[in-house]
C-alpha cells in the first residue's frame, strides 16, 4: 500500500488536507471521491529514486516560463478576450511541455465550470498558494485583470532578482574555475616533472610541497575515483538540502553568509511586504494573509517565524508588537510602519511603503554586487596562489642554498 498526501474540498467548499493509503493514485482518488471530496492535489509521499528525481528536475516549469505565461494571460485579459479563449491561445504558444499540459487542464476545468482559482489550485506544484490566493481574492472583488497584471510584475521582479544574482556570480565563478584548472595542471603535470631534481640533490621538501606532490600523484592515478566521489558527494548534499532538515540548515546558512546574508534578508522582507500588502488590499484576513505571504519568501526560518506571528494575530495580539519581538529577522522600522498602519487603518499602504524601501536597497546592493565580491575573491585566490607558489619557490630556495654551501 502506498501513502498519498491530498488536498481536497468538501461539498461546502472547505479545504481539507490529509493522507490516504491506497494501492495506487487512481485508487486513492476513488476513495476520496467516495467521501464526497473534490480532489485538488494528490502526491505520493514515497521518496523518489535518483532517475525519477533527475527526470522531474529536468522537466520542471522554470520561473521564466511562468513569467511569460502570466504576462501573456494578463495582456489577453486586458484586451477583453474571454478567459477560455485566452487559455486556448496560450496552449498553442507555450513551449514547455509540463506547463502546456497544465494550461490545457486549467482550460478544461474552466470550461467545465470551475473558477480560475480552483483550476490553478489543481496544478499546485506549478502555481503557489500566493498565486492562487491572489486570483481567488480578485475573483471575489471583480479585479481579475488587475491581479494578473500584478502577478506578472511580481514574477518578473523575481526573475530580475535571480538574474542579477546569477550575473554577479558569473565573473567570480569563471576566475575561480580557471584558477582551479591551472592549479590542477600544476599539481598533476608540472610538479611531478621537477620532483626528481629535488630528490637527486637531496633537498628536503617543505610540507606544503610534499602535500601538493602527493595530491598530484593521487590525481594522476585515481582521477576516475575522484570524479565518482565528488559526484556522489554533490548528489548527497543536494538530496540532503531537499529534506526538511536540510532546508532549515540551508536557510540558516544563507542568513549568516557575508554580503549575501543581509542581501537575502532584505529580499525576504521586500517579498513579504509586497505580498502582504496586495493580499490585505484584496480582502484576505490578515492572519491568513501573513501565512500565505510567508510561503512566498523562500526561507524556512522566516516562514516558521511568520506562522507564529499569524498564530499570535489570531489570538488577538497586535501584528506590529509581534514583529517587534522578532527584531532578529525584521528591523524595528518594519514594526513601526505596521503600527502606524494599524492606527490609521492602512496596513496595506504601509506594507507597500516598506516594500518600496527594501526594494530600492536590494537594487542598490545588486547594482554593486560584483564590486562587493571582488575583494573577497581577490583575497581567496591570492591566498591559494601564494600557497601554490610557495610550494615551488621554497624547494628552489633550499636547492640554491645547497649550491652556496
Amino acid at each position: 500500500m502506498a501513502k498519498f498526501k491530498y488536498q481536497a474540498r468538501n461539498k461546502e467548499g472547505e479545504l481539507q488536507v490529509g493522507f490516504v493509503e491506497a494501492p495506487d493514485q487512481e485508487a486513492a482518488t476513488k476513495i476520496l471521491l467516495s467521501h464526497d471530496l473534490f480532489v485538488l492535489s494528490l502526491v505520493s509521499t514515497e521518496k523518489k529514486g535518483i532517475k525519477e528525481g533527475l527526470f522531474s528536475f529536468l522537466n520542471r516549469v522554470k520561473v521564466k516560463d511562468l513569467m511569460v505565461f502570466t504576462r501573456q494571460l494578463a495582456t489577453l485579459m486586458e484586451s477583453e478576450m474571454p478567459l477560455d479563449n485566452a487559455l486556448k491561445t496560450l496552449i498553442q504558444q507555450t513551449k514547455n511541455p509540463i506547463l502546456k499540459e497544465a494550461i490545457f487542464q486549467i482550460q478544461q476545468d474552466v470550461e467545465s465550470g470551475l473558477a480560475l482559482s480552483q483550476a490553478l489550485e489543481r496544478q499546485k506544484p506549478i502555481f503557489s498558494d500566493f498565486y492562487v490566493s491572489m486570483v481567488r481574492s480578485a475573483e471575489v472583488t471583480g479585479r481579475l485583470q488587475e491581479a494578473m497584471s500584478f502577478l506578472a510584475d511580481y514574477v518578473e521582479k523575481e526573475v530580475q532578482w535571480k538574474s542579477r544574482i546569477t550575473n554577479a556570480m558569473i565573473y567570480p565563478s569563471v576566475l575561480l574555475g580557471l584558477f582551479l584548472i591551472v592549479a590542477a595542471v600544476m599539481v598533476a603535470v608540472v610538479f611531478p616533472k621537477i620532483q626528481p631534481i629535488f630528490e637527486e640533490s637531496g633537498v628536503e621538501l617543505p610540507w606544503i610541497s610534499r602535500a601538493l606532490l602527493g595530491a598530484g600523484d593521487f590525481l594522476v592515478k585515481w582521477w576516475w575515483l575522484v570524479i565518482l566521489v565528488v559526484a556522489g558527494l554533490v548528489f548527497m548534499v543536494v538530496d540532503y538540502f531537499r529534506s526538511k532538515e536540510g532546508k532549515l540548515v540551508a536557510s540558516q546558512i544563507i542568513l549568516i553568509l557575508p554580503v549575501f546574508g543581509k542581501l537575502f534578508q532584505k529580499i525576504y522582507i521586500a517579498r513579504f511586504s509586497q505580498s502582504l500588502s496586495v493580499l490585505i488590499k484584496g480582502g484576505v484576513p490578515i492572519a491568513q494573509a501573513i501565512e500565505i505571504a510567508a510561503d512566498t519568501i523562500g526561507n524556512v526560518i522566516y516562514k516558521d517565524v511568520l506562522e507564529k506571528v499569524a498564530g499570535g494575530v489570531r489570538e488577538g495580539h497586535l501584528f506590529s508588537q509581534l514583529l517587534f519581538e522578532q527584531e532578529k529577522y525584521f528591523p524595528p522600522m518594519v514594526g513601526q510602519m505596521i503600527a502606524i498602519g494599524e492606527t490609521t487603518g492602512r496596513v496595506d499602504e504601509m506594507m507597500l511603503k516598506v516594500y518600496d524601501f527594501y526594494d530600492k536597497e536590494v537594487n542598490d546592493i545588486m547594482a554593486n554586487l560584483s564590486e562587493l565580491l571582488q575583494p573577497i575573491l581577490i583575497l581567496v585566490i591570492g591566498l591559494f596562489v601564494g600557497l601554490l607558489f610557495a610550494s615551488i619557490l621554497l624547494p628552489i630556495y633550499n636547492l640554491a642554498q645547497t649550491f652556496k654551501l
